[in-house]
Protein backbone atom coordinates (compact mmCIF):
# COMPACT_ATOMS: atom_id res chain seq x y z
CA UNK A 1 0.00 0.00 0.00
CA UNK A 2 1.01 3.60 -0.50
CA UNK A 3 1.22 5.56 2.75
CA UNK A 4 1.10 9.36 2.79
CA UNK A 5 1.42 11.27 6.10
CA UNK A 6 -1.17 13.88 7.09
CA UNK A 7 -1.40 16.32 10.01
CA UNK A 8 -3.48 13.82 12.01
CA UNK A 9 -2.43 10.43 10.72
CA UNK A 10 -2.17 8.76 7.32
CA UNK A 11 -3.82 8.57 3.92
CA UNK A 12 -3.67 5.04 2.51
CA UNK A 13 -3.95 4.09 -1.14
CA UNK A 14 -4.23 0.36 -1.70
CA UNK A 15 -1.96 -1.04 -4.35
CA UNK A 16 -4.86 -2.42 -6.36
CA UNK A 17 -6.38 1.08 -6.44
CA UNK A 18 -3.07 2.46 -7.70
CA UNK A 19 -3.11 -0.21 -10.45
CA UNK A 20 -6.63 0.79 -11.44
CA UNK A 21 -5.47 4.41 -11.76
CA UNK A 22 -2.59 3.22 -13.97
CA UNK A 23 -5.11 1.43 -16.18
CA UNK A 24 -7.24 4.58 -16.43
CA UNK A 25 -4.17 6.48 -17.63
CA UNK A 26 -3.32 3.76 -20.14
CA UNK A 27 -6.84 3.86 -21.50
CA UNK A 28 -6.40 7.54 -22.33
CA UNK A 29 -3.37 6.96 -24.57
CA UNK A 30 -3.71 8.04 -28.21
CA UNK A 31 -5.10 4.97 -29.96
CA UNK A 32 -3.11 5.24 -33.18
CA UNK A 33 0.15 5.09 -31.20
CA UNK A 34 -0.92 2.39 -28.77
CA UNK A 35 1.24 -0.64 -27.92
CA UNK A 36 0.43 -4.16 -29.19
CA UNK A 37 -2.72 -5.83 -27.85
CA UNK A 38 -3.83 -2.65 -26.08
CA UNK A 39 -6.90 -3.93 -24.24
CA UNK A 40 -5.21 -7.06 -22.93
CA UNK A 41 -2.29 -4.88 -21.85
CA UNK A 42 -4.60 -2.49 -19.99
CA UNK A 43 -6.21 -5.50 -18.29
CA UNK A 44 -2.74 -6.53 -17.14
CA UNK A 45 -2.04 -3.02 -15.85
CA UNK A 46 -5.30 -3.06 -13.89
CA UNK A 47 -4.49 -6.40 -12.26
CA UNK A 48 -0.69 -6.40 -12.01
CA UNK A 49 -0.83 -5.66 -8.27
CA UNK A 50 -3.51 -8.22 -7.39
CA UNK A 51 -0.86 -9.93 -5.26
CA UNK A 52 -1.29 -7.18 -2.67
CA UNK A 53 -4.00 -7.98 -0.09
CA UNK A 54 -3.43 -5.49 2.67
CA UNK A 55 -6.25 -6.72 4.91
CA UNK A 56 -4.69 -10.22 4.97
CA UNK A 57 -1.03 -9.32 5.53
CA UNK A 58 1.37 -7.82 8.05
CA UNK A 59 1.30 -4.12 7.18
CA UNK A 60 2.68 -2.63 10.40
CA UNK A 61 6.22 -1.29 10.85
CA UNK A 62 8.23 -1.94 14.00
CA UNK A 63 7.40 1.62 15.05
CA UNK A 64 3.65 0.93 14.84
CA UNK A 65 2.95 2.88 11.65
CA UNK A 66 1.31 1.63 8.45
CA UNK A 67 3.99 0.10 6.20
CA UNK A 68 4.54 1.78 2.85
CA UNK A 69 5.24 -0.67 0.02
CA UNK A 70 8.76 0.73 -0.39
CA UNK A 71 9.67 -0.68 3.06
CA UNK A 72 8.66 -4.25 2.24
CA UNK A 73 11.82 -5.75 0.74
CA UNK A 74 11.20 -9.45 1.34
CA UNK A 75 9.52 -11.10 -1.66
CA UNK A 76 7.70 -14.37 -0.95
CA UNK A 77 8.44 -16.31 -4.11
CA UNK A 78 5.71 -18.88 -3.55
CA UNK A 79 3.22 -16.01 -3.77
CA UNK A 80 4.87 -14.65 -6.91
CA UNK A 81 4.53 -18.02 -8.64
CA UNK A 82 0.87 -18.17 -7.61
CA UNK A 83 0.22 -14.64 -8.85
CA UNK A 84 1.54 -15.51 -12.32
CA UNK A 85 -0.40 -18.78 -12.33
CA UNK A 86 -3.61 -16.90 -11.54
CA UNK A 87 -2.86 -14.40 -14.30
CA UNK A 88 -3.19 -17.30 -16.73
CA UNK A 89 -6.93 -17.30 -16.06
CA UNK A 90 -7.04 -14.07 -18.09
CA UNK A 91 -4.72 -15.41 -20.77
CA UNK A 92 -1.09 -15.99 -21.70
CA UNK A 93 -0.53 -12.37 -22.73
CA UNK A 94 -1.54 -11.16 -19.27
CA UNK A 95 0.60 -13.87 -17.65
CA UNK A 96 3.53 -12.94 -19.90
CA UNK A 97 3.49 -9.24 -18.96
CA UNK A 98 2.91 -10.08 -15.29
CA UNK A 99 5.89 -12.43 -15.38
CA UNK A 100 8.03 -9.76 -17.03
CA UNK A 101 7.02 -7.26 -14.36
CA UNK A 102 7.82 -9.52 -11.42
CA UNK A 103 11.10 -10.49 -13.06
CA UNK A 104 12.11 -6.83 -13.34
CA UNK A 105 11.19 -6.13 -9.71
CA UNK A 106 13.41 -8.98 -8.51
CA UNK A 107 16.28 -8.84 -11.01
CA UNK A 108 18.64 -7.21 -8.50
CA UNK A 109 18.50 -10.39 -6.39
CA UNK A 110 20.09 -12.44 -9.17
CA UNK A 111 23.20 -14.17 -7.90
CA UNK A 112 22.43 -13.21 -4.31
CA UNK A 113 19.55 -15.53 -3.55
CA UNK A 114 19.14 -19.10 -4.84
CA UNK A 115 15.36 -18.89 -4.62
CA UNK A 116 15.45 -15.69 -6.66
CA UNK A 117 17.71 -17.34 -9.24
CA UNK A 118 15.26 -20.22 -9.65
CA UNK A 119 12.35 -17.82 -9.95
CA UNK A 120 14.05 -15.67 -12.59
CA UNK A 121 15.17 -18.71 -14.61
CA UNK A 122 11.67 -20.20 -14.48
CA UNK A 123 10.09 -16.95 -15.62
CA UNK A 124 12.49 -16.53 -18.51
CA UNK A 125 11.67 -20.05 -19.73
CA UNK A 126 7.93 -19.44 -19.38
CA UNK A 127 8.15 -16.14 -21.18
CA UNK A 128 9.93 -17.75 -24.13
CA UNK A 129 7.29 -20.48 -24.23
CA UNK A 130 4.38 -18.01 -24.21
CA UNK A 131 6.01 -15.87 -26.90
CA UNK A 132 6.33 -18.92 -29.11
CA UNK A 133 2.79 -20.14 -28.46
CA UNK A 134 1.31 -16.69 -29.15
CA UNK A 135 3.53 -16.02 -32.18
CA UNK A 136 4.61 -12.77 -30.52
CA UNK A 137 8.01 -11.19 -31.05
CA UNK A 138 10.16 -10.21 -28.12
CA UNK A 139 10.05 -6.66 -29.46
CA UNK A 140 6.24 -6.53 -29.21
CA UNK A 141 6.33 -7.96 -25.69
CA UNK A 142 8.96 -5.43 -24.63
CA UNK A 143 6.91 -2.61 -26.17
CA UNK A 144 3.77 -3.60 -24.25
CA UNK A 145 5.74 -4.00 -21.04
CA UNK A 146 7.36 -0.57 -21.46
CA UNK A 147 3.84 0.84 -21.75
CA UNK A 148 2.78 -0.97 -18.57
CA UNK A 149 5.80 0.37 -16.74
CA UNK A 150 5.11 3.92 -17.97
CA UNK A 151 1.50 3.83 -16.77
CA UNK A 152 2.61 2.31 -13.47
CA UNK A 153 5.21 5.03 -12.93
CA UNK A 154 2.79 7.85 -13.79
CA UNK A 155 0.23 6.46 -11.35
CA UNK A 156 2.87 6.23 -8.62
CA UNK A 157 3.91 9.85 -9.18
CA UNK A 158 0.33 10.90 -8.53
CA UNK A 159 -0.35 8.52 -5.64
CA UNK A 160 2.93 9.28 -3.87
CA UNK A 161 2.37 13.03 -4.24
CA UNK A 162 5.61 13.53 -6.17
CA UNK A 163 4.44 16.38 -8.40
CA UNK A 164 6.93 19.28 -8.05
CA UNK A 165 5.81 22.78 -7.16
CA UNK A 166 6.12 25.95 -9.25
CA UNK A 167 5.26 24.21 -12.55
CA UNK A 168 8.56 22.34 -12.57
CA UNK A 169 8.65 19.29 -14.83
CA UNK A 170 9.32 15.74 -13.63
CA UNK A 171 10.35 12.93 -15.95
CA UNK A 172 7.89 10.03 -16.00
CA UNK A 173 10.01 7.63 -18.07
CA UNK A 174 10.41 6.57 -21.65
CA UNK A 175 7.33 4.84 -23.00
CA UNK A 176 6.96 2.04 -25.54
CA UNK A 177 7.66 4.51 -28.36
CA UNK A 178 11.09 5.38 -26.96
CA UNK A 179 9.96 8.94 -26.23
CA UNK A 180 10.70 10.64 -22.92
CA UNK A 181 7.65 12.17 -21.24
CA UNK A 182 7.52 14.82 -18.50
CA UNK A 183 4.69 15.75 -16.17
CA UNK A 184 4.01 19.01 -14.40
CA UNK A 185 1.26 20.59 -12.35
CA UNK A 186 0.09 23.95 -13.63
CA UNK A 187 -0.64 26.94 -11.39
CA UNK A 188 -4.37 26.28 -11.72
CA UNK A 189 -3.94 22.73 -10.39
CA UNK A 190 -4.39 20.99 -13.74
CA UNK A 191 -1.85 18.42 -14.93
CA UNK A 192 -0.07 18.33 -18.27
CA UNK A 193 2.26 15.83 -19.93
CA UNK A 194 4.83 16.84 -22.55
CA UNK A 195 4.75 15.82 -25.32
CA UNK A 196 1.00 15.22 -25.22
CA UNK A 197 0.30 11.53 -25.84
CA UNK A 198 -3.38 11.14 -25.02
CA UNK A 199 -6.44 10.78 -27.25
CA UNK A 200 -8.38 13.67 -25.73
CA UNK A 201 -7.14 17.16 -24.90
CA UNK A 202 -8.72 17.03 -21.45
CA UNK A 203 -9.71 14.15 -19.16
CA UNK A 204 -10.01 13.30 -15.45
CA UNK A 205 -8.78 10.23 -13.56
CA UNK A 206 -9.21 9.28 -9.91
CA UNK A 207 -8.19 6.95 -7.11
CA UNK A 208 -9.79 6.06 -3.77
CA UNK A 209 -7.92 6.48 -0.49
CA UNK A 210 -8.66 5.72 3.16
CA UNK A 211 -7.93 8.24 5.93
CA UNK A 212 -6.58 7.17 9.32
CA UNK A 213 -6.69 9.65 12.21
CA UNK A 214 -4.13 7.81 14.33
CA UNK A 215 -0.38 7.93 13.96
CA UNK A 216 0.50 4.69 15.76
CA UNK A 217 -1.21 1.31 16.16
CA UNK A 218 -0.59 -1.29 18.86
CA UNK A 219 -0.64 -4.29 16.52
CA UNK A 220 -1.35 -5.40 12.97
CA UNK A 221 -4.92 -6.50 13.74
CA UNK A 222 -5.77 -3.06 15.14
CA UNK A 223 -4.44 -1.36 12.01
CA UNK A 224 -6.40 -3.66 9.69
CA UNK A 225 -9.61 -3.05 11.61
CA UNK A 226 -9.00 0.70 11.48
CA UNK A 227 -8.47 0.52 7.73
CA UNK A 228 -11.69 -1.40 7.21
CA UNK A 229 -13.64 1.23 9.15
CA UNK A 230 -11.79 4.26 7.78
CA UNK A 231 -13.71 6.76 5.66
CA UNK A 232 -12.91 6.63 1.96
CA UNK A 233 -12.37 9.63 -0.24
CA UNK A 234 -11.48 10.24 -3.87
CA UNK A 235 -8.47 12.02 -5.30
CA UNK A 236 -8.94 13.42 -8.80
CA UNK A 237 -6.52 14.81 -11.35
CA UNK A 238 -7.55 16.60 -14.52
CA UNK A 239 -5.07 16.42 -17.40
CA UNK A 240 -5.01 19.07 -20.11
CA UNK A 241 -2.97 19.56 -23.24
CA UNK A 242 -0.66 22.53 -22.82
CA UNK A 243 -0.31 25.03 -25.65
CA UNK A 244 3.24 23.97 -26.46
CA UNK A 245 2.62 20.20 -26.28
Amino acid sequence: MIVNPTMTGWDIIYHRAHALLAAQLGGQWRKKDSPPRLYETIATISHHDDLEREWEENILTDAGAPMDFTLDQNPAFDRLYLHIERALYRGRWVALLTSMHLSRLNKDLKGKNKEADRFLETQLAQQKQWLKELSITQQDADSAYDFLQWCDRLSLILCQQELPEDERALEISKAHDGQRYDIKQLKNGLISVTPWCFENERFTVNVEYSSLNEVKFKDNKTLIEALKKAPRNILEWTFVKAENS
